[in-house]
């Protein structure tokens, strides 16, 4: 089935065509779970919990924009609404004066395979996770982030700002 035919049988009910949906976009939403939590077992869950969202509202998906986009937001969703449980950036302050950015060798960066890549923002501390993720591949505006995480556009920006910092280092350190 393409995916107008998964999205309609999907709106009708049919198993045969959730169980489709659901295996070609599983590991993709899961992907996106883990980059918010870190925890395979808690990602698993949202994914899980992402898709019964997805079967119970695809009658509200009109057909404008990317069916796949209108998913993501959803999983994003559900990992945000997840972490304001835990209370994840309870700890988050503004910064005033952050320091400069250390720019890592080009050569370091070079070497670093997307894996590893992904496996460095998931060790960043949650917080700054959360915002950098939202920030730099969901492509939220500070606005939007401090909107849906409770916070100011300052610490959002601190928070992102932070988390470059340290992904920087941990990349120079890595490869020098």
């Amino acid at each position: 089935m393409d995916e107008q035919q998964l999205i309609a049988g999907c709106k009708q009910g049919n198993r045969l065509a959730q169980r489709e949906l659901y295996e070609k976009y599983a590991r993709k939403m899961g992907a996106v779970c883990l980059r918010y939590v870190n925890d395979k077992e808690t990602a698993r869950d949202l994914t899980q919990d992402g898709f019964i969202k997805v079967f119970t509202n695809i009658q509200t998906y009109t057909g404008t924009g990317s069916f796949e986009g209108w998913m993501r937001k959803i999983f994003v969703n559900g990992a945000l609404e997840y972490l304001r449980k835990s209370d994840v950036l309870r700890e988050s302050t503004d910064l005033d004066n952050t320091a400069e950015l250390v720019q890592p060798d080009a050569s370091a960066v070079s070497k670093l395979s997307a894996d590893e890549l992904m496996q460095l923002i998931r060790d960043l501390p949650p917080g700054f996770r959360t915002v950098f993720n939202m920030f730099a591949i969901e492509g939220y505006s500070h606005r939007e982030i401090s909107e849906a995480l409770g916070i100011t556009e300052s610490t959002s920006r601190s928070q992102y700002t932070r988390a470059r910092q340290l992904l920087q280092k941990q990349i120079k350190e890595l490869y020098t």
